[in-house]
């Protein structure tokens, strides 16, 4: 089973947290501030980060920040303020989602699956790529699912799970219009609090990641939604 560091400077949320996912199946590491979760994710095999945003030494957001720059590792923010500032400073930043305190630990352990799922890589068993499994070229752009990697003029871009999927899902369609409302479903496999909005987010982070190659990925269409750009 995958292993799960959580971060937070309450040891009663640290406890529930544990308890919650360890009954789930999950390996779990404890981290009492930042500074320690930086550390114990560079030293350890971890698969997902459960990050309280106020905490000592680093805040949750400085340590996505700082995983960001080395990793595409997912993160779950937590958090007592619920406001949507809140949120989308957390995902500006690459985080996968955003969880506010007080919260349901069933509710917490559906979102660790939920994101772990979107980030898994296919079985080595398979006996060949499905459809949605394919790389897909679109001008100097190539995307690999099973991989998760993607290159635009050989260079490597480097994009968290949400961002890879809404990027995906926008090259498979090439010249439709896709929505916000449908990019939220197709990133998000359940109810969710994400808005449409959050896209808004997302797609802006992707450019900003291909701005070096002076190629922009993604069209907006006003009043619609995206689409994948002619390139």
């Amino acid at each position: 089973m995958p292993t799960i560091l959580v971060a937070d400077d309450d040891a009663h949320i640290r406890e529930v947290v544990q308890f919650a996912l360890e009954k789930d199946g999950y390996t779990v590491l404890i981290a009492r501030d930042g500074a320690q979760a930086l550390d114990l994710t560079r030293r350890e095999n971890v698969d997902l980060l459960i990050l309280d945003i106020i905490m000592p030494k680093l805040n949750g957001l400085e340590v996505c920040q700082r995983v960001r720059a080395e990793s595409h590792l997912p993160v779950i923010f937590l958090s007592s303020k619920g406001d949507e500032v809140d949120r989308i400073v957390g995902l500006e930043l690459g985080g996968d989602d955003y969880l506010a305190k007080p919260f349901s630990p069933r509710e917490l352990v559906a979102r660790v699956r939920a994101v772990l799922r979107r980030h898994a890589a296919p079985n080595a068993d398979d006996s060949g790529p499905s459809a949605l499994d394919r790389a897909i070229s679109s001008g100097p752009i190539r995307l690999d699912p099973e991989r998760h990697e993607v290159h635009c003029h050989d260079k490597h871009i480097q994009l968290t799970v949400n961002e890879f999927t809404l990027l995906h899902v926008l090259l498979r369609r090439p010249g439709r219009v896709t929505t916000r409302a449908v990019l939220v479903n197709e990133i998000y496999e359940q109810d969710h609090h994400i808005t449409e909005r959050t896209i808004d987010t997302y797609v802006r982070r992707i450019r900003a990641k291909f701005k070096a190659t002076d190629v922009d990925p993604i069209e907006t269409v006003f009043g619609l939604g995206y689409k994948a750009r002619e390139l």
